[in-house]
């Protein structure tokens, strides 16, 4: 490869701080290659790590036209963050590829169903504080504030009203579900004012203090990660699954969970460092430790929800869902779990019949 001339300034501004990680994927021999799933599914050397950056890159710099087509790439990523476990330089290429899409997006450039996502949005807020509504126990500032996460409440409302249950019986308080989305598509999608404006009233919303707790991963890191990044500042919120792990003692053993298999969420596991707790969570329910894939940890295999990879890519989510069903199937089979709304969905809508750690919580957790 001809080595690339410097240039004084990015042209896309919020890519100018990703300057060195760009640079280290640019001139990478493609390393981390193997550990993006979206790139296996489509076998395309364009949506590697390495391509989605370099096209990145090359835009920013101005070496390539800015078009749909050229930023097109940037959508190919589930935000799984397996590639940064597999570089030496740990480059965040999906907080990278985020900014780009907020980038393209403003000028236009955005796939079509992501700029849908963006223009349905608040209709679908609007759906979802009506679904929330239903689901309140209480309505005193002092109870527990609840952020379910948008997936569960319109894709599993079993899972969320397990989730309300176990979180009331874990805290001793009366539960409030907070009556905002994070905002979490709106990043995916590159629309970051819609973002910033979500993550306000979402603040806005947890404001009057009291505990607060999230239960969906990926709505829990955007608030303790992404919204730090467009200058929203909010209390970081309890995540469920430390709870559920602090009462471990409150958990009654199942005589009629079968075999339990345990997916890592990417949002749990490499975006919040949680694999310990809903492991020793389920070996408490189960009686046993949960059996496992092949890779796991940090080095599990995406389930194909994130990133919003099943509204712009859904050949590619489908086939890495099934990738994932069928390595299970191979390994024995059982109970499914994991916790997250998206990877749940996917499982799901592919024909697993897969369960939510937070279920499995609700149905084991003791009354005071």
């Amino acid at each position: 490869m001809k080595r690339l001339e410097p240039v004084s300034q990015l042209h896309l501004k919020l890519l100018e701080p990703h300057r060195t990680s760009l640079e280290k994927c640019v001139y990478c021999p493609k390393l981390s290659r193997a550990a993006c799933p979206v790139s296996n599914a489509e076998t395309n050397e364009t949506v590697t790590p390495w391509g989605k950056m370099s096209m990145a890159y090359f835009a920013a710099r101005g070496d390539v036209p800015l078009d749909a087509r050229h930023a097109d790439p940037a959508w190919a990523c589930s935000a799984c963050y397996a590639c940064r476990e597999r570089c030496d330089h740990k480059n965040e290429v999906a907080t990278v590829l985020t900014d780009a899409r907020a980038e393209f997006f403003a000028r236009g450039l955005a796939p079509e169903p992501a700029q849908r996502v963006s223009a349905r949005f608040a209709a679908r807020e609007e759906e979802l504080r009506g679904a929330l509504d239903a689901l309140s126990r209480a309505a005193e500032p002092a109870a527990v504030r609840v952020l379910i996460g948008c997936g569960y409440v319109r894709h599993a409302p079993d899972v969320a009203r397990d989730a309300l249950d176990a979180t009331e019986a874990l805290a001793g308080a009366p539960v409030r579900p907070v009556r905002a989305c994070c905002g979490l598509p709106l990043l995916y999608a590159g629309d970051r004012p819609g973002f910033e404006a979500a993550a306000r009233r979402l603040a806005a919303e947890v404001a009057d203090g009291g505990r607060f707790v999230a239960v969906d991963p990926g709505c829990a890191r955007a608030v303790r990660v992404e919204y730090a990044r467009v200058g929203v500042s909010v209390e970081a919120p309890e995540l469920f699954v430390d709870l559920a792990r602090a009462s471990l003692d409150r958990l009654q053993r199942s005589t009629s969970e079968r075999r339990v298999r345990y997916h890592d969420p990417c949002q749990l596991g490499r975006g919040l460092d949680r694999y310990d707790a809903p492991r020793e969570i389920l070996a408490r329910i189960t009686g046993r430790p949960p059996e496992e894939f092949i890779h796991r940890r940090e080095h599990a295999d995406c389930s194909g929800g994130g990133g919003l990879v099943p509204a712009t890519r859904p050949a590619s989510s489908a086939a890495i869902a099934d990738g994932r069903i069928a390595e299970h199937r191979a390994l024995g089979g059982g109970l499914l779990v994991t916790h997250c709304a998206q990877s749940l969905r996917r499982f799901r809508t592919r024909g697993e019949p897969a369960e939510d750690l937070a279920s499995l919580v609700a149905r084991a957790v003791a009354p005071r």
